[in-house]
């Protein structure tokens, strides 16, 4: 892979995991109106609206699913759209943000552990270090500088839902490895999220009434269909390329941009204050995830041919 296709590869890494930040916004306004599962229902219900149409009209040829095949997709709705959406969409209604936001960050830990276990991908010493200083960044950001939170912090029962988030979300960047040897990030975005609508729609009818909906405000809604078109149909079918194209543990590192964004649209769009804990933790990140996506370039000389002496 030539160096400029890798960098227009990590640009759009970057882009789709800053994306991610604004979830947390969209959702603590979603929660207001509706439950956790409603949420995710129809964040995916109109992702799906989008992505099935998009599919049809771009992929021309698509390998026909086998029964591994379907059993692959209905896993990816479960684990990476069912499942981390009501974990991620309860811990927004009930968690601290800075507590939903260190968990997040560390979801590259356990997704470059798995992909090393079961995809055999190989991690460099750059990687390791570079992980670990966007993660001291991460930290940084969500603390706003203040580290002794983490001493404060005591155990509570929400915390098992966070750790239902990463195991999912990691699972569902490992399997989509797998499935992206066969099917475009297209294809596998789509049908992981029809899966994960039809696993969400129970819990939709069962917590949610006609009332919910007709006294839901126009924020509510306009959360939903930023979530829908942004977070997940654009973002994650860059997320899958990316994966396609450098490898779910490389590809990971970049969710380290989601505190990151998260703080800056806080600022933009809630008043929050941008302090200078939160720019150095900006920078750790920045030279962590440069620093795991270093490669030193190989400089071919090209020798000219001694003449022959006749």
């Amino acid at each position: 892979m030539d160096r400029k296709k890798l960098w227009l590869i990590y640009i759009m890494l970057a882009v789709a995991t800053s994306t991610w930040g604004s979830a947390f916004i969209a959702g603590k306004i979603a929660v207001e109106s509706f439950e956790p599962a409603t949420v995710a229902f129809f964040r995916f219900f109109g992702a799906a609206m989008l992505l099935f149409p998009l599919m049809w009209y771009k992929e021309r040829n698509i390998p026909k699913p086998t029964k591994k095949d379907w059993f692959l997709f209905a896993m990816l709705g479960l684990t990476g759209i069912a499942l981390y959406n009501i974990f991620f969409f309860l811990a927004s209604k009930h968690a601290p943000v800075i507590k939903s936001s260190l968990f997040i960050a560390a979801n590259p830990v356990l997704i470059i552990i798995l992909s090393v276990l079961f995809l055999k991908e190989k991690i460099t010493k750059n990687q390791v270090i570079g992980l670990i200083l966007a993660l001291v960044g991460a930290s940084i950001i969500v603390t706003n500088g203040d580290l002794g939170i983490f001493v404060a912090m005591a155990f509570e029962p929400i915390d098992l839902i966070l750790l239902g988030a990463v195991i999912c979300w990691a699972l569902y960047s490992v399997i989509g490895r797998v499935v992206l040897q066969k099917y475009s990030s297209i294809v596998s975005t789509t049908y992981a999220v029809g899966f994960g609508t039809l696993f969400l729609l129970p819990f939709a009818v069962r917590e949610t009434s006609l009332t919910d909906i007709a006294s839901s405000s126009m924020n509510t809604w306009l959360a939903i269909g930023h979530m829908s078109v942004f977070v997940t149909v654009v973002s994650f079918i860059m997320y899958y390329y990316g994966i396609q194209q450098v490898g779910a543990a490389k590809a990971s590192i970049f969710i380290n941009f989601m505190p990151i964004s998260a703080v800056v649209m806080a600022s933009l769009f809630l008043g929050e204050a941008f302090t200078l804990p939160h720019l150095i933790g900006a920078v750790f990140v920045l030279f962590g995830i440069t620093l795991s996506n270093y490669k030193k370039s190989v400089k071919n000389q090209n020798l000219k041919p001694k003449k022959k002496l006749v």
